[in-house]
């Protein structure tokens, strides 16, 4: 196994992300726990045993933001290895349907930003992926819902 320590090889956490849009803003929360604690990010977390990718990125969602979504399709699957173990990310673009976002359980704030404010805002070079990527899930403007 390249990468690990054979007596302790990391965990994997297998997690789901939202990139949701209203208008031409984006959703992004702050996290407020260990281990990305104050950086931004798309709205998020881990998938519970038996659960759903895509119910699992709807509870995520609603727990952080207090926002509802339509998932449009897959971005991309992402996986970071690293100080702070093994995490594997799916994540789907999704128009926002309803709710104003409000922080809530480990999300420190969560709001709609502008584009270029939210890559400016984002650490982690393939959040900024997913955010470029999700626009042509979604088409030119992701706003706009496709017939």
């Amino acid at each position: 196994m390249t990468g690990t320590n054979a007596a302790t090889p990391p965990k994997i956490t297998l997690g789901v992300g939202l990139v949701v849009w209203r208008g031409d803003e984006v959703l992004l929360i702050r996290r407020g726990k260990p281990p990305f604690e104050g950086q931004w990010s798309v709205p998020g977390g881990r998938v519970e045993p038996g659960e759903a990718l895509q119910a699992a990125a709807h509870r995520e969602l609603l727990e952080e933001t207090g926002t509802i979504a339509e998932i449009a399709g897959l971005i991309d699957v992402f996986e970071n290895i690293g100080e702070h173990g093994h995490f594997v990310m799916v994540d789907y673009a999704a128009r926002w349907i309803s709710g104003e976002p409000r922080a809530g359980d480990d999300a420190r704030d969560a709001r709609f930003m502008r584009y270029d404010d939210a890559l400016k805002a984002l650490t982690w070079d393939k959040t900024r992926q997913a955010l470029d990527a999700s626009r042509a899930v979604l088409g030119q403007n992701p706003a706009a819902k496709q017939s």
